[in-house]
């Protein structure tokens, strides 16, 4: 079997996640983020905590938005050599969705450019934060147990067509001044004070399911739909877990997830802040991760 290095862009928060996650030997391409007039690289000079605290407090936001920028094709560059000094023969890349950015077709063309030297598979992740961050965790926990690529593959697409990532953003001003909500609701909602409840679709873009007036009516709705979601699934065969940028609608989420019965079997982990900039700090939803049984066929 050939040496095999896994990578994951930064925004998959595997360096905000627990522990464990952390020194498994994944690599990390890093996304830059600027604001206030500086470039930060995620991950490591950026505390996301202090960045969305920072963002709560601007006054104008549409005059101080953060803009990321995706990875240098000499910092990519630098990836493959390095792999390919350390003697791998292939590299399995996990990315942020490319419905949030050009950095997948960058990785991507890249890879091609070093299709000579490194076989390379570049996966569309087709969506953020620590779901990102679990694709690539799981790819290095089957190319440890020798698990052939086409198979884990195979596997992680299992994982891409099930998992969810749903939540409410209960201030759109990041939203609508960055573009990153699909549709005329974001525009609406500002004006009439509704929380749209938020997902992924299935081209990686953030849309909204339904809406709420105002952000309590849209948490229960989300937790609604994430109860519909799980159905009757054993909680042993799926991670949930919260993710959020800031404190108040995670802390209220909270309270109202008691009511409906909903609990979480992972620990919280905060959006990256390349991905969290873009909603604001005012984020708080669920990471739904199914964990496919033996039942259940690869290839359905």
């Amino acid at each position: 079997m050939s040496k095999r290095l896994v990578m994951c862009t930064s925004t998959g928060c595997i360096e905000y996640a627990p522990e464990r996650y952390r020194n498994l030997g994944i690599e990390i391409i890093r996304v830059h983020l600027n604001f206030k007039g500086k470039e930060y690289l995620e991950g490591l000079d950026l505390d996301p905590e202090d960045l969305y605290k920072q963002m709560e407090n601007v006054s104008d936001v549409k005059k101080t938005l953060p803009h990321t920028s995706i990875p240098t094709y000499e910092e990519v560059a630098a990836k493959f050599d390095e792999a390919i000094a350390k003697g791998y023969d292939e590299i399995i890349c996990i990315c942020i969705s490319s419905g949030l950015g050009g950095t997948y077709n960058q990785i991507r063309l890249i890879a091609e450019d070093y299709k000579d030297k490194i076989k390379a598979t570049i996966i569309d992740s087709k969506i953020t934060c620590f779901i990102e961050g679990y694709l690539a965790i799981k790819a290095k926990e089957l190319v440890d147990q020798d698990v052939p690529t086409e198979t884990i593959v195979k596997e992680l697409n299992w994982i891409m067509k099930r998992r969810e990532f749903i939540g409410i953003d209960s201030r759109l001003d990041y939203l609508i001044f960055n573009g990153r909500l699909k549709g005329a609701s974001a525009f609406f909602g500002k004006l009439m004070s509704i929380a749209p409840v938020i997902h992924f679709n299935e081209k990686g873009e953030i849309v909204s399911l339904t809406t709420g007036l105002g952000e309590r009516k849209a948490l229960h709705k989300t937790c609604d739909i994430l109860k519909d979601i799980i159905k009757d699934r054993d909680s042993k065969d799926y991670l949930l877990l919260h993710t959020y940028t800031g404190k108040h609608p995670l802390d209220l989420l909270k309270i109202i997830e008691k009511k409906e019965g909903i609990k979480c079997n992972h620990e919280d982990v905060i959006m990256s802040p390349v991905s969290g900039c873009h909603n604001g700090p005012w984020l708080a939803g669920y990471l739904y991760i199914p964990l496919r049984r033996e039942d259940e066929p690869l290839d359905d």
